[in-house]
């Protein structure tokens, strides 16, 4: 399994994302991050099932809510970058 960093950006694209969930049902914003997480956790296991969308930049789509996590993929240090995490219409 490759280890994963999340960029400080990708956090706060994180953050804002669940903040605003939170504000339009409580608990929302909790089940975003979880999604997230889970998302995270397939692309370790499965770096390269996702397609390249820009610049080497892979983009997977998370299940339920309509964000996508992009990230680049490091071979030789077994390691997974993410760099954004945007509302598929950004």
């Amino acid at each position: 399994m490759f280890k994963s960093i999340i960029l400080p950006l990708a956090k706060e694209d994180i953050r804002e994302a669940a903040k605003w969930y939170n504000k339009r049902q409580e608990g929302l914003g909790k089940r975003f991050i979880l999604e997230v997480r889970e998302k995270v956790q397939f692309i370790r296991k499965n770096p390269n099932a996702s397609n390249i969308r820009y610049d080497g930049v892979r983009t997977a789509v998370l299940n339920v809510f309509p964000f996508m996590v992009h990230y680049t993929v490091d071979e030789k240090n077994k390691t997974i970058i993410i760099s954004a995490v945007l509302y598929t219409s950004r």
